[in-house]
């Protein structure tokens, strides 16, 4: 059933395989179980050290395990992971086939030393671009620690399972039965949630890193291409990023980036890293900023402080922090937030199969997200603030044909409604006749554009009433040695080659400002001797 330039390349990734493998399924006469069974017959066809035996004994149906011949080292899945999940898949088969892992050797010695039991669930969509991250995250650590179990299952073909235990965003997980989280996390979040000492031993560690030439706040692409520019000038670089790829990880398809004709948002957040890993620059992931405090003279250091407690100092700054959903912020949002009010049509949209939604948003997000779902929930009801939609008329007239979609203009979203467990529905006021309506819904798709990661600049930087860092044309702010690039500054366009070109810029301004006002032999603002700088003094 695999493709034939799909099932080449798998057979030449199985050749990695040091230990033989064995997959056990767990099937019922379902066309889904049928559809397994063959996939599970084409993978052990590809390599001698992988069988295929349909002798499982699973509740859930169709389902596999992937084990380790003669030892208790398996991954579970519940469902065929194919779509986005395949890649999950090829890399289960791999490390429990005995191929290593590319994490970092800490990272990986840190979850090998976690004790105690731990049984993980996770729902998944297919389509989903932010679950093969997780479900990749936690079938690792099953093959690096014995105490650790996790079966990944495809929400769509269990949803009794997934009404019963109120799964309604992806991918949620389960530990030990109950509620662990929802939404992306790394390997290192996870085991960060895990072993509750990691955040002090990492904030500590941070702190006693000395002074970067520049350090990049923010991992999208705009903090990435800052990070390469400065790293090939050959100075001190170092990175602080939440989450490396930014609002590029939720990002379904990719299609106008120069030289790349399609990609996926994951996809290209992973490349970019690598590039990043490709030169000597310190990279120090899920860490938040705080504060940022300016250098008191221009040859002085930037005090950059982090939301563990690290301090990092740096002679110079760029801010790259992106953007975020924008909240209505109205009763009910918050309470009801992965309940049925979400924010991913792509990620969250197959749970309410046959099921009544409303997309509050008239822009061409909005307007893709009620597209994309009138074509798997029973009725989408597009809630927009003003009296027309902004979207582009083409997206326009394919969402006014589509017989299930019904458009409410001039319409305010007040309030999201839910039973304490659930979304059931929302009330807007009619902006033209002053009135008040309801709507019966299961779940609230927000699309109402972005929102700048800058709140914690307030008072250090100039920023604009939207909360957007005002910059010139070489990246600067208002602050001294302070740069910023991307969504959160007054960038016309919000796009990701416009970011990575902000960057670019932002990086090259910083280094000018290294060159003009290098002064190494001199004490810093904080009495201290200046870190060298490998920046060379103008003459």
């Amino acid at each position: 059933m695999l493709e034939t330039a799909l099932a080449r390349q798998l057979k030449t990734l199985l050749e990695k395989l040091t230990q033989p493998i064995e997959l056990v399924s767990t099937l019922d006469d379902r066309a889904k179980s049928t559809e397994l069974a063959e996939l599970l017959d084409e993978i052990a066809g590809l390599s001698d050290l992988v069988t295929h035996e349909r002798t499982g004994s699973d509740p859930r149906r169709p389902s596999f395990v992937i084990r380790r011949t003669g030892t208790d080292i398996e991954v579970r899945f519940a469902g065929v992971p194919l779509g986005h999940e395949f890649s999950s898949l090829v890399l289960a088969l791999l490390q429990v086939g005995g191929h290593p892992s590319k994490e970092a050797a800490e990272l990986l010695a840190q979850v090998r030393d976690l004790e105690g039991h731990y049984s993980f669930e996770t729902y998944f969509s297919l389509s989903c671009q932010n679950c093969p991250d997780v479900v990749q995250a936690l079938n690792l650590m099953c093959v690096l620690n014995p105490n650790i179990e996790h079966i990944a299952i495809d929400g769509a073909l269990f949803p009794d399972e997934v009404e019963s235990r109120q799964v309604m965003a992806v991918p949620t997980v389960f530990l030990n039965g109950e509620p662990f989280d929802s939404g992306r996390m790394t390997l290192e979040q996870i085991v960060g949630r895990l072993d509750t000492g990691s955040a002090e031993r990492t904030a500590a560690a941070i702190s006693q890193k000395d002074p970067f030439d520049v350090l990049v706040v923010g991992g999208g692409p705009a903090g990435a291409t800052a990070a390469i520019y400065a790293a090939r000038k050959g100075i001190r670089t170092g990175v602080v990023a939440e989450r490396f790829g930014g609002q590029t990880l939720d990002t379904m398809g990719i299609e106008n980036f120069a030289s790349v004709p399609y990609t996926e948002g994951p996809k290209f957040a992973a490349e970019l890293e690598n590039h990043v890993r490709q030169y000597d620059v310190d990279i120090m992931n899920t860490q938040n900023a705080a504060k940022l405090t300016p250098a008191a003279t221009a040859q002085g250091l930037v005090e950059v402080e982090l939301a563990s407690g690290a301090r990092l100092l740096s002679r110079s700054v760029i801010v790259s922090t992106g953007a975020r959903w924008r909240s209505m912020n109205v009763p009910g949002e918050t309470e009801y937030r992965n309940k049925g009010v979400t924010y991913c049509p792509h990620c969250d949209g197959p749970l309410f199969k046959g099921k009544r939604v409303a997309v509050v948003g008239g822009g061409n997000s909005g307007v893709e997200a009620a597209i994309d779902l009138a074509g798997i929930v029973a009725h989408v009801t597009l809630v927009e603030f003003d009296a027309e939609l902004r979207a582009d008329e083409v997206l326009q007239r394919k969402l006014r044909s589509l017989p299930n979609v019904e458009i409410l203009l001039s319409a305010q979203t007040t309030e999201v409604v839910g039973d304490g467990a659930k979304v059931t529905g929302l009330t807007y006021a009619d902006r033209t006749t002053e009135t008040w309506h309801s709507v019966a819904v299961d779940g609230v798709f927000v699309q109402i554009g972005l929102l700048p990661n800058t709140e914690w600049l307030s008072g250090t930087v100039d920023l604009t009433p939207r909360g957007e860092i005002v910059i010139d044309d070489h990246g600067r702010t208002s602050a001294s040695g302070v740069f910023a690039a991307g969504d959160c500054t007054t960038a016309p366009f919000k796009q990701i080659i416009v970011a990575a070109g902000a960057g670019a810029t932002a990086a090259l301004g910083a280094f000018d400002h290294l060159i003009r006002t290098s002064t190494p032999d001199e004490e810093n603002s904080q009495g201290e001797p200046a870190a060298r700088s490998k920046v060379a003094v103008l003459p």
